[in-house]
C-alpha cells in the first residue's frame, strides 16, 4: 500500500495512491482507518511531507563503506543522534544552504516511519511496529559536524530532512538498492543488505532508549558518495520500490 499526504484545493489528508489516483483515507492511519473516494489525479495534488513526526532518530556510520570515507571507526553499538521536527520538508521543497556553513552535503537514506508506540520492544517483534517506509536524505553541514565535534548543528537547520514522496507499508528492509543523483549524476549507489545495523536490531535497540511514538521516523544511514550540494542543484534520492525523493537546493535568504 502506498500513503501519502496531500494538499489540494486547500484541504490537506492522508490518502492511498492506487494506479495514478488518490483516494481519502479516513479515520486514523496509525490505529483504525479505511479507504474513501477518490480525491484526484496524483498530478494534480501537491506531495506534502508523508509524516509530520514528534522526533527524528538517526543512525550515524551504519554502512562500512561511509564510516571508512569519513575516516571513522565501525561503531559497536548503533550511533544515535536526533535531527529536530522543524528540519523536516516534503518532496519539492527546497533545501535552503545556511549562511554558517561552506559545505553542505547530500545524504540518502532509506527511513522507517513508526506504526504503534514502540518501548523495550524485543528484536524479533520490531517489525510489527513498523508501519512503512518512505525516502529521506539526511543533508549534513559538513564543516560544522566537524568542528562542533557532535552533530545537532550541522544537522539540525531548516530543511535538513526532506521526507518522500510517500510511506510504502511492508517494504523488505534488507532488499532494496539506494541511489543519490545530483544534477543528474550518481553520487552514491547503496543497498541495505550492507547495513551494518539492520531495521528490526534499530528499532528495538532505540526503543530501549527511548519510546517511538507513531509516525516517529528512523532515518538508517547512508551509503558511501556523499558529496557538496550548491545553489542550483536539483539532488534526487531513489530507492528501489519507493520511488524518487528530489529537492531543489538554493541559499537560504536568496
Amino acid at each position: 500500500m502506498i500513503v501519502l499526504r496531500y494538499l489540494f484545493e486547500g484541504q490537506e489528508g492522508y490518502g492511498a495512491l492506487q494506479g495514478e489516483v488518490v483516494h481519502a483515507l479516513q479515520g486514523d492511519i496509525f490505529g483504525s482507518y479505511k479507504t474513501g473516494d477518490a480525491i484526484a489525479p496524483l498530478e494534480a495534488v501537491t506531495l506534502l511531507t508523508p509524516v509530520k513526526p514528534s522526533k527524528i532518530v538517526a543512525i550515524g556510520r551504519n554502512y562500512r563503506a561511509h564510516a571508512a570515507e569519513m575516516g571513522a571507526d565501525l561503531p559497536k553499538e548503533p550511533l544515535l543522534f536526533l535531527k529536530p521536527p522543524s528540519s523536516v520538508i516534503g518532496p519539492g521543497d527546497t533545501i535552503l544552504l545556511p549562511p554558517q556553513s561552506s559545505r553542505v552535503e547530500h545524504e540518502a537514506e532509506l527511513a522507517v516511519i513508526i506504526g504503534r508506540r514502540a518501548k523495550d520492544v524485543p528484536w524479533n517483534a520490531a517489525l510489527t511496529y513498523v508501519f512503512g517506509c518512505t525516502i529521506a536524505n539526511d543533508v549534513t553541514a559538513r564543516d560544522l559536524q566537524r568542528a562542533d565535534g557532535q552533530w545537532t548543528r550541522g544537522k539540525g537547520f531548516d530543511t535538513f530532512c526532506p521526507l518522500g514522496p510517500w510511506i510504502v507499508t511492508n517494504l523488505d528492509t534488507a532488499a532494496v538498492g539506494i541511489r543519490a543523483r545530483v544534477n543528474g549524476v550518481v553520487r552514491q549507489d547503496g543497498h541495505t543488505r550492507d547495513l551494518i545495523f539492520d531495521v528490526p536490531y534499530l528499532v528495538s535497540y532505540i526503543s530501549k532508549v527511548m519510546t517511538l511514538e507513531p509516525g516517529d521516523v528512523i532515518l538508517t544511514g547512508t551509503p558511501a558518495g556523499v558529496g557538496p550540494l550548491d545553489a542550483g542543484d536539483v539532488v534526487e534520492i531513489e530507492i528501489d520500490n519507493l520511488g524518487v525523493l528530489r529537492n531543489p537546493v538554493a541559499y537560504a535568504g536568496a
